[in-house]
């Protein structure tokens, strides 16, 4: 996709550039660019307006809507676009409580679900309903027989993440939602962001409600869309002009709709390609790692993990120096979610819920991929992160 950081010719000369921070956002491909300044400078017009531009920008957003249903599975119906992953999430929370209300009290989630989810959860409890909140196994994957053990003819809503952002673990969602489906009348939800070309996925029969955002995909910013299943009607969660079926009123961000309709269809294109090569890589850098470094704890899970994420933690250290020492290096990672690393709170709730120390915490470090790094790239990374975990470790006096 190229489009690479400028770096001066004395400092390129020092460093490679690897961006390994893709589940906090990846870069917009320059086809999805490109597909975005032609709707701004030229297909401008309001896709309800009636004269030509209007037209033409309407069946622009038609198209978009019909490559995303597809890179779904679904119906082009069943597509609402919003502004990404947050606003779909919590338009699917309230709306399905709401809409159930009247039939009972219990929402369920897990204890490692994004922010996203989580907080507005804590306003449905201040609003009056009951959340349960499942644990996790040490691989941070919720159990088909602990939501078994708290579902009652009271709950209504259950939302489990179809793949953590932290640690990559995918959850059995399609088995919870046959569990949740067996009690009637309640929704099922998964906040599909991370899962979104991370996995070949395909919505099934059972699930009411999917969340996914276009700048996990190399779209852009500010773009989402929720999937509601035909027949299932929930209250819209913004009111307006009725645009959206009037589920999702407010004139349509066309070029960002129209960028998340190109990576969508580059994402059916390629797509199979695209998870291969996560896999190449991540297999690589955790292989190096292994080889190189002792005292390492890996977090993320050895099977039934996306090929996109690996957490580890590097005892002796602490993971936001290291973040900061590789970035000086042209290496880009993280400690966690994105959105949450500006909380107060110590440490990650998710590696928490997962059992992991302190220590363990402390040391955490997310590497997340995408199609555009190399093995090349993670034989670089292996020898920056061993420098800096070395020197440290010596820093610290570890062992």
């Amino acid at each position: 996709m190229g489009g690479l950081p400028f770096f001066p010719k004395e400092e390129k000369r020092k460093t490679m550039f690897v961006y390994l921070d893709n589940s906090a956002t990846t870069r917009q491909s320059d086809e999805v660019t490109e597909c975005m300044l032609q709707a701004m400078r030229e297909d401008f017009g309001n896709p309800s307006s009636l004269h030509r531009l209007g037209v033409t920008a309407e069946k622009a957003v038609k198209q978009a809507r019909k490559a995303t249903a597809q890179s779904l599975g679904v119906s082009d119906s069943s597509v609402y676009f919003t502004s990404g992953g947050t606003e779909g999430n919590n338009t699917a929370l309230f709306g399905g409580a709401s809409a159930r209300k009247r039939r009972g009290k219990t929402v369920i989630t897990s204890a490692v679900e994004h922010p996203a989810i989580l907080e507005p959860c804590r306003r449905l409890e201040q609003m009056g309903f009951h959340v349960e909140y499942l644990g996790v196994d040490k691989d941070g994957r919720v159990s088909a027989e602990d939501l078994k053990a708290v579902m009652t003819d009271d709950v209504i809503l259950v939302s489990v993440m179809w793949v953590n952002n932290e640690l990559g673990t995918i959850q059995p969602v399609e088995e919870l939602a046959r569990i949740a489906k067996n009690y009637e009348d309640v929704i099922f939800h998964t906040d599909a962001v991370q899962a979104w070309g991370k996995l070949p996925l395909q919505v099934t029969a059972e699930m009411d409600m999917v969340t996914v955002s276009g700048h996990k995909i190399h779209g852009p910013k500010g773009s989402g869309a929720l999937y509601v299943k035909p027949g299932l009607h929930i209250p819209p969660f913004l009111l307006g002009g009725g645009q959206e079926k009037g589920f999702r009123s407010g004139t349509e961000n066309v070029p960002a709709v129209l960028g998340l309709g190109k990576a969508a269809e580059q994402l059916v294109s390629d797509g199979e390609e695209r998870i291969r090569q996560m896999g190449q890589v991540k297999a690589r850098l955790l292989d190096g790692l292994q080889s190189e470094i002792p005292d390492i704890r890996v977090n993320s899970p050895e099977t039934g993990c996306a090929p996109s994420v690996l957490n580890i933690s590097f005892l002796g250290c602490r993971g936001e120096v290291l973040l900061h020492t590789l970035e000086q290096k042209g290496i880009y990672v993280s400690t966690g979610s994105a959105c949450s690393s500006n909380t107060k709170k110590k440490g990650s709730h998710v590696l928490r819920a997962a059992g992991l120390t302190p220590e363990e915490v402390e040391g955490a470090v997310r590497f997340s991929f995408s199609s555009e790094n190399t093995p090349e790239q993670m034989d670089y990374v292996v020898r920056e992160v061993k420098q800096a975990v070395c020197s440290m470790r010596k820093l610290m006096k570890y062992r």
